[in-house]
């Protein structure tokens, strides 16, 4: 079967007074219908392969590709327009902090309303009616009153929720999850996930999910990437995680508390030249 995204080679520079940044350097995988988990610490260019694959780079970065395709098309030559339709319609990013991914002086209808109206011939009625069951999909009580509340009156939970309504609202293909739960204590966390996974598994889409966090990917995702200093250092199903091989990733195994043990300090990284290469 013909994967849903295919990347080959995917690379993102950012040129300065002091040379070239290669924030990822010709990194390749595929997406089926799954949920594919990208790891590594911050700075290992997981957010700007998200950000590549949307077309949401900072207009001074050079992406270029071997190949960056979506369902059959060219991500690399389609043209801007195409790009915009394509966004939040087929391919939806949920950013990581909702303060400051939704707009301050729009109520979350609004916002959730608007991004529907983008893509769909839709009246005003009917837009308000969907985005209300889809703030209901994602478990948020009492719709009609968060309806008609602003980003800043609601709870950080509740913002992210409103957020992946959002995103969700235009039935996307592709969703790219960028540190979803970082911002959210571990009960709100929980929530989101299995929200993700319950709304993943009926509607068949293609999850991106990135994160630091190992342990959470291992459970969650069917596929692991890790990444370092921009390029893909290893590749493994989520349940052989603990089963890693390359020493990146055995680092950052060892690096995490583990309950019942007495492990202080914690071990600390010790990064070797040769893994950026």
């Amino acid at each position: 079967m013909k994967p849903l995204l295919d990347v080959k080679r995917l690379g993102v520079r950012f040129p300065t007074r002091t040379g070239t940044i290669e924030a990822v350097r010709g990194i390749s995988f595929t997406l089926g219908r799954e949920r594919l988990g990208i790891v590594g610490e911050s700075g290992s260019g997981k957010s700007q392969t998200g950000r590549a694959i949307m077309g949401l780079t900072p207009a001074n970065a050079e992406v270029s590709a071997d190949r960056l395709e979506f369902d059959g098309i060219d991500l690399m030559k389609a043209p801007p327009r195409l790009r915009r339709d394509l966004r939040g319609k087929r391919i939806a990013m949920i950013l990581q902090d909702p303060k400051y991914s939704l707009n301050p002086v729009m109520t979350i209808g609004r916002q959730i309303v608007e991004a529907l109206r983008a893509h769909e011939a839709v009246g005003k009625a009917q837009a308000r009616e969907r985005a209300l069951a889809m703030l209901e999909a994602v478990q948020i009580r009492d719709v009609n009153r968060v309806y008609d509340l602003y980003p800043h009156e609601v709870s950080g939970g509740m913002g992210q929720r409103a957020m992946i309504a959002m995103m969700l609202i235009a039935g996307p293909q592709l969703l790219i999850a960028d540190e979803p739960t970082s911002a959210l204590d571990v009960t709100v966390q929980l929530d989101i996930l299995r929200i993700l996974d319950r709304l993943v598994g009926e509607s068949g889409m293609g999850l991106i999910f990135i994160s630091h966090d190992l342990r959470l990917v291992s459970s969650f995702c069917d596929r692991v990437i890790v990444m370092y200093a921009g390029k893909i250092v290893e590749e493994l199903p989520a349940a052989e995680l603990a089963r890693a091989r390359h020493p990146y990733t055995r680092g950052l195994l060892d690096c995490m508390p583990r309950i019942g043990e007495q492990r202080h300090p914690l071990p600390v990284l010790d990064r070797k030249p040769e893994w950026a290469l």
